[in-house]
């Protein structure tokens, strides 16, 4: 053993005495504060190029040839997240980011092996240049993929079909939007403005055919917000001018609502003034059909509006003689119809037409001779005169005559009855004409004329006066009519209907 060798031992060193191997001052004691660690096995030699290659993947292949499994982890979780980022963003600065992130992960593959062995592998080389081809070239050909549908959306855009434009964004697939968000992201905006123009299209096509004014201005709305939006001029174009081409709707007063409101749209200088040459092309022919289907209704007020605004509108325009026409045949209806309405409220003299009397500007005119009239109110006597005097129909009559409560006229005759009751006391009578106070209307102008009232005569002083007792002290009849005859009654009103 050691300790026991010799102090002239050849092989030591003279200024070394013997130690004790166990004791603390030996270098070879466990006790020692100066006893040497195991060396550390020297590095694996490593193809430094392949490395850099593999992470050039962007999968961490580089990292997995060096060893290093956790980083090779991380950088396919950062790629990945990269990844999501780019195609949830689609923005530029998530592609630099990407960028940068993969330089760095060649870099840092390349620095991991400055403290090796370089050797050449040229199975690893291969290896990890065919996966980065692949990744590369399968993304280089989905970004030029998506640079291809983008450019047939612009150009079917730029032509205004958005149907072709829709279709062409439908090819975009996941893998386009992962290494191309920035080129897929502007056709996603084109389908969807192309989507609220199939929506305003819907909406403008039912407002036109409805004449609803409020999906209309919906839907001009709904085009001019899509028409801030660049390049879309000619989409907004052609879904304007599918509205447009329309029109003319089945209904002429749908038509007509529509028309007008484009008419009156004020202009904002851009391809929606385009609607303002609709208007002109088809609200005349709309505005004289609906006042002639309103008509047919009996709508005069509204008839006549709708004439009235072709001509205030279009008074060049052919159809102006057709609408003239109309607004006298309507104003006619509606006097007409204001009469009749009259007429039916009448029960006296102080009532309905007689209250307030209107004018019937078709009615026949107040000439000489004979003209028939409308006889109103009290008809006692009104009901017994000639037939060819009175109508029932205001479109045949000249005259309105308003007929108020008979009252005593001219006193004729006294004479001295005597009573059965009270045979000394004689009761003197006295007989009066009819007096039957009149209102006289011409009904082409609805102006008052004479006479104001008649006085119908006839026969006084009867033998016996009969009249009905009301007491003891009912002594006999007050004054007395004369006793009238249908010619006396066609005789005080001659003058009434006769010019």
């Amino acid at each position: 053993m050691d300790h026991l060798m010799d102090e002239h031992d050849p092989y030591r060193r003279p200024d070394e005495s013997p130690i004790s191997p166990m004791s603390p001052e030996s270098p070879m004691s466990p006790m020692s504060p100066e006893s040497p660690r195991p060396p550390e096995p020297a590095p694996a030699p490593c193809d430094a190029v392949a490395a850099a290659i593999g992470n050039a993947s962007l999968l961490g292949i580089g990292y997995l040839l060096l060893g290093h499994r956790r980083l090779a982890a991380v950088a396919v979780l950062g790629t990945a997240m990269l990844l999501h980022l780019a195609a949830s963003t689609a923005a530029t600065w998530c592609e630099l980011l990407l960028l940068l992130w993969w330089a760095a992960g060649v870099a840092h593959g390349w620095f991991l092996t400055r403290r090796r062995e370089h050797v050449v592998r040229r199975v690893q080389r291969y290896g990890a240049l065919v996966v980065t081809v692949a990744v590369v070239l399968t993304a280089v050909l989905l970004r030029v993929g998506a640079h291809g549908i983008e450019n047939r959306v612009d150009e079917a855009r730029e032509a205004g079909d958005c149907e072709e434009a829709v279709a062409a964004q439908g090819e975009v697939r996941s893998g386009h939007r992962v290494v191309g968000a920035t080129l897929v992201e502007p056709g996603d905006a084109v389908v969807e403005a192309c989507r609220r123009l199939e929506r305003a299209a819907s909406a403008l096509y039912d407002a036109g055919q409805a004449g609803d004014i409020e999906e209309l201005e919906r839907g001009f709305g709904v085009l001019a917000r899509v028409l801030t939006e660049p390049g879309h001029e000619r989409t907004v174009r052609t879904t304007l001018d599918a509205f447009l081409d329309t029109l003319p709707a089945e209904d002429a007063c749908d038509t007509a609502e529509t028309a007008g409101w484009l008419r009156d749209r004020e202009p904002t200088g851009d391809v929606l003034d385009r609607s303002a040459d609709a208007a002109t092309r088809t609200e005349p022919a709309a505005l004289a059909g609906c006042g002639d289907a309103l008509m047919g209704e009996e709508k005069w007020k509204q008839a006549r509006a709708h004439y009235q605004r072709l001509l205030d509108a279009y008074p060049d325009e052919p159809l102006a003689g057709k609408a003239r026409s109309g607004v006298k045949k309507a104003a006619l209806a509606i006097e007409l119809d204001e009469v009749r309405t009259l007429i039916e409220a009448t029960y006296s003299a102080g009532s309905g037409y007689c209250d307030k009397p209107a004018k019937y500007s078709a009615a026949p005119p107040y000439r000489k001779g004979t003209n028939r009239a409308l006889f109103l109110g009290e008809t006692d006597y009104t009901g017994k005169l000639p037939g060819d005097w009175r109508t029932d129909d205001p479109v045949k009559a000249a005259l309105v005559v308003c007929a108020d409560t008979a009252e005593n006229g001219t006193a004729v005759e006294s004479c001295s009855y005597e009573n059965n009751r009270f045979k000394h006391f004689p009761h003197r009578v006295t007989f009066h004409k009819v007096k039957v106070p009149l209102k006289v209307y011409e009904l082409r102008t609805g102006k008052r004329v004479d006479p104001r009232s008649v006085q119908i005569g006839g026969k006084s002083c009867p033998a016996v006066l009969r009249y009905e007792y009301y007491g003891p002290y009912d002594v006999g009849p007050g004054d007395q009519f004369v006793s009238t005859t249908k010619s006396g009654i066609r005789d005080a009103f001659r003058p009434v209907v006769t010019r």
